[in-house]
């Protein structure tokens, strides 16, 4: 599989996704200044953490409007794959590739500290190296990371099972103490309705070595490594 991570002006985490794919997929990912709109020989396309434009306007509103984001939706709209992190989940929707809205956290306050998420479902290319219900460990860092969508839309992501991972405590229970930013039913990342497209708020990247702290995170890569070439 060959990867390619899009890099905005203000993006600062694409080369914590550089190292976390480079390990699992065993090739380098290919580095996509956001002008550039083709996407020739990539399978999965990464939206990274960081500030695209500063995080002026909304988050994630600017970079939804540069010209390589309507390449990454003909090729979400082609079958192919794409995750966006953090800043990459705003991007994703803004660009309405993804349902919802990221809101100012419920605290107002920028979170920087680790946090716990449930498997949702582990039948997805993005989480086929976990099990239903494991508990992993993921560092966040955002101010904008509230989920926020209707009921209506929430019902609809619940019953297609399209929430991927929740805000958990360390056993696992879904509960307001564990949902630090606010997000709604403690969603913490959602996938489109083929499961293709990843939006997630924590970083699974920084946590894919032992010197990092610890491994949690790598399964997400090491499962996009084992389902090959889309």
């Amino acid at each position: 599989m060959q990867a390619g991570i899009i890099v905005f002006p203000g993006i600062n985490r694409e080369r914590d996704i550089a190292m976390a794919l480079e390990g699992s997929l065993g090739r380098r990912p290919r580095m996509i200044w956001h002008r550039e709109t083709d996407l020739a020989g990539v399978d999965l396309v990464v939206i990274p953490g960081g500030f695209s434009y500063g995080d002026y306007l909304r988050c994630g509103a600017m970079a939804a409007q540069s010209p390589v984001m309507r390449a990454v939706s003909a090729h979400a709209a082609r079958g192919g794959y794409v995750l966006g992190v953090c800043n990459g989940f705003q991007i994703l929707t803004e660009a309405q590739m993804l349902p919802g809205a990221l809101l100012r956290n419920a605290g107002l306050r920028f979170l920087s500290m680790d946090c716990h998420l449930r498997v949702e479902r582990a039948d997805t290319v993005f989480s086929g190296q976990y099990q239903r219900g494991q508990v992993f460990r993921a560092p966040m860092a955002h101010g904008d990371g509230n989920y926020f969508a209707d009921a209506d839309t929430l019902d609809r992501l619940e019953g297609e099972g399209l929430v991927a991972f929740r805000y958990v405590d360390a056993s696992g229970a879904v509960s307001g103490a564990a949902n630090l930013n606010g997000s709604a039913r403690n969603i913490a990342g959602v996938l489109s309705a083929n499961l293709r497209v990843l939006g997630l708020m924590p970083h699974p990247e920084n946590l894919v070595d032992p010197l990092m702290g610890g491994v949690d995170g790598k399964p997400l890569f090491d499962s996009l490594a084992a389902i090959g070439v889309a």
